[in-house]
């Protein structure tokens, strides 16, 4: 990727402390972007701002909570004050539940609301006066598959995901005069730290046997790459897409059209 794709521009990420959101900072920061990384964990966030300033990134850590839209505003203005402009924000924290309706208990359905709902409705928020003062930008958005079909034992994830699909599209159409694009990515299974930690806290002893599985959910048999949404995602919000808004990009390795 050619280091003058985002050079000048900044881009805003959350949940970028590990998984696709870290994957998409670092390639974002190799194409020549000043990156803002938001996560929760301080932790995880200072393992990224490591990884890019080690090879001569630009890059700057914002602790934040996505659920409070205080914290989101205050962050969306230090990030404006300290690089001049948010060209590109991409709504990437997220978390996730397993269980049919009635595995899904009151609490866990608020909390998926305040992460996967309210989080990314507060970035929009957030970002979109901004973009209007500057004269267009890129929002991205993290779906799933699970937008579009149904994935069962995924009640309440599926329904967040299925407001962020529809939130982008509202988005995007209401702000296309603007010069503002909106677009979401909706993967099928990607191999992140999250998928380990829950086939080894979910199936302890079958570790092996359940990534198998898991993987083979996919026609392709295998699961996605972060650094393969993360080259989706530095595409969509590059000027060389600058004529698609309101779109909803799977990879997701054949599951929705093949299976």
């Amino acid at each position: 990727m050619s280091k003058q794709l985002y050079s000048g521009k900044t881009v805003a990420i959350t949940g970028a402390g590990s998984g696709i959101g870290q994957a998409m900072a670092v390639a974002f920061a190799e194409a020549g972007a000043a990156v803002a990384v938001l996560d929760l964990n301080q932790e995880q966030l200072a393992s990224t701002v490591e990884m890019i300033s080690s090879t001569g990134g630009t890059v700057a850590a914002f602790a934040c909570d996505v659920a409070q839209q205080g914290q989101v505003l205050e962050t969306a203005a230090a990030i404006g004050q300290k690089f001049k402009s948010i060209d590109v924000w991409i709504n990437n924290a997220g978390i996730a539940h397993v269980g049919t309706i009635q595995e899904t208990a009151e609490e866990d359905m608020d909390r998926l609301y305040n992460v996967n709902i309210k989080g990314v409705y507060n970035g929009m928020l957030a970002v979109i006066p901004m973009m209007q003062q500057q004269g267009g930008g890129a929002i991205l958005n993290m779906a799933s598959i699970a937008s579009k079909v149904g994935i069962a034992d995924r009640f309440a994830y599926s329904m967040t995901k299925g407001a962020v699909l529809t939130m982008t599209q509202s988005v995007a159409k209401d702000y296309v005069t603007q010069n503002i694009r909106c677009n979401c990515i909706c993967p099928g299974r990607v191999h992140t730290p999250f998928v380990d930690g829950f086939i080894k806290q979910t199936y302890p002893g079958k570790e092996r046997e359940m990534f198998k599985k898991l993987s083979e959910y996919q026609p392709m048999g295998r699961m996605g790459e972060p650094s393969e949404i993360a080259q989706l995602a530095l595409f969509l919000c590059s000027d060389n897409a600058k004529f698609i808004t309101a779109s909803a990009y799977d990879i997701d390795g054949g599951v929705i059209s093949l299976r």
